[in-house]
């Protein structure tokens, strides 16, 4: 595998011998000082250029970087452009994402001058790597305070509850119907989110609201009291039934400990009745399925 300076000096080689390439930084992880440093951390990286289409049309460019292993781009079907919603505006900036087979990764973008200008393909994680006509803006040391934990506004907070209770609802539904695929989606996209942004006010409660959880909550780990930590695993199921309602109990304990404290902090009302409706509902549900099963 190629070193960290291998792999720098190629990508600045690569912008110092290409006319088309006026500027180039680095965004991401690498520039990120809390980040953990490890040989997993991917390239990210912008080069500012004079025009797109030729870097689209020929990218026999990007093979200067490495045997490309993997590779998706912006217009891949169901790739990371349809799932950020950017499959547009090609001829202002681009991207690809390339797996290289020695493990390395490069994630690199092209963007016109004034797109660099705008800051839209940017934020605080900002690290200038080589500026040949002077148009990289002068900003403070990278910082991923960009993506801090945001204080809950009293409505934020309640809708957040009410989510979680009414969810679990349709995935006792999925569970009662034995539609796994239904119940486990439900569970691990709505339920989830909404018990991860709980735990994410909740790490703010105690550290002012000046940490970031990480992309998809990747940092819980390191932020949660360990107890907690561990809670939350236990809201993690497999395809077992038994283990799923399990799995279900835990994140209503862990919620509930969680909201609360939350709530106490802002001097929010939790919503108990709203907790009873949903467990209710659990409960029948569950009964409902043991009086079948006995039939």
């Amino acid at each position: 595998m190629r070193t960290e300076q291998e792999m720098m000096d190629l990508i600045l080689d690569t912008a110092k011998s290409d006319d088309r390439v006026l500027a180039a930084y680095l965004k991401g992880s690498r520039t990120n000082p809390k980040a953990p440093r490890d040989c997993y951390r991917d390239f990210d990286v912008m080069y500012v250029v004079t025009e797109t289409r030729s870097f689209i049309q020929d990218p026999s460019w990007l093979s200067r970087f490495g045997t490309v292993a993997l590779m998706q781009e912006q217009d891949t079907a169901f790739g990371y452009g349809q799932r950020f919603h950017i499959q547009k505006g090609y001829e202002e900036s681009y991207s690809w994402l390339l797996l290289f087979d020695d493990g390395n990764r490069i994630d690199i973008g092209i963007e016109l001058l004034p797109v660099m200008e705008s800051g839209r393909n940017r934020n605080k994680l900002f690290l200038p790597l080589l500026d040949k006509i002077g148009c990289l803006p002068q900003l403070p040391p990278p910082t991923d305070e960009d993506f801090y934990i945001q204080k809950p506004s009293e409505r934020g907070f309640y809708g957040c509850c009410n989510e979680f209770f009414w969810c679990l609802c349709d995935v006792a539904k999925g569970i009662a119907r034995d539609e796994l695929p239904f119940a486990m989606t439900t569970y691990n996209t709505l339920v989830r989110d909404m018990l991860e942004q709980m735990l994410d006010w909740y790490i703010g409660t105690y550290t002012d609201y000046a940490v970031s959880s990480g992309k998809l909550h990747k940092y819980f780990k390191q932020y949660l009291p360990s107890n907690f930590y561990e809670e939350y695993v236990a809201t993690y199921t497999d395809g077992d039934y038994q283990h799923f309602w399990a799995a279900i109990q835990a994140a209503y304990a862990l919620f509930r400990k969680t909201a609360l404290l939350v709530a106490q902090s802002f001097q929010f009302s939790y919503p108990e009745q709203e907790e009873k409706a949903s467990r209710n509902y659990i409960r029948h549900v569950q009964k409902t399925m043991q009086a079948s099963d006995s039939v």
